[in-house]
């Protein structure tokens, strides 16, 4: 199973559909892909609904897609904060992930990416080396979450394609 999660609760965001973008491009190859959008869920604090979230998709993925959009020179905090409220042996341990970052300026959240490998180091998760920060990402994916340069959804093919063989 994979995951795709936009990490970010706000609304509208350029990181849904990102991820949307990916979870179409995985389902593609993979028949069980799902997308985890944090918007509106409460996984600050590990209730109920926060363990369903961990029941359902965190525990039995075994491969993550984060897409992480650039906040103050990291990544969002409720990204974190679901992260924190897991069961980390059960929901990270031992599994596979994938970054990308998101970002209107030049970046492409470079130092999310890092701090998010850092973290996901500590957790066991095994990261794919093929990193993907998407800089000025208004003249990159359109407002229905098509891509607009053919550059760029060559890299995404390309990381995707590694993910799988992952």
């Amino acid at each position: 199973m994979i995951t795709v999660i936009a990490g970010t609760n706000r609304t509208d965001s350029m990181t849904l559909k990102v991820a949307s973008l990916y979870h179409t491009m995985l389902a593609a190859h993979h028949p069980n892909v799902h997308l985890l959008n944090l918007e509106g869920k409460a996984v600050w604090e590990r209730g109920d609904e926060m363990k369903q979230i961990e029941k359902d998709l965190l525990i039995p993925t075994e491969k993550f897609v984060l897409v992480m959009p650039e906040y103050n020179g990291s990544f969002p905090g409720i990204l974190k904060l679901m992260m924190d409220n897991s069961d980390i042996k059960k929901a990270w341990w031992y599994k596979k992930a994938m970054l990308v970052g998101v970002a209107d300026g030049r970046a492409g959240n470079l130092r999310g990416l890092d701090h998010m490998t850092n973290i996901l180091n500590y957790l066991r998760v095994n990261i794919l080396y093929n990193k993907i920060p998407i800089s000025r990402i208004t003249e990159e994916i359109g407002e229905n979450g098509e891509v607009l340069k053919p550059a760029t959804l060559k890299t995404i093919e390309t990381q995707i394609d590694e993910f799988l063989k992952f």
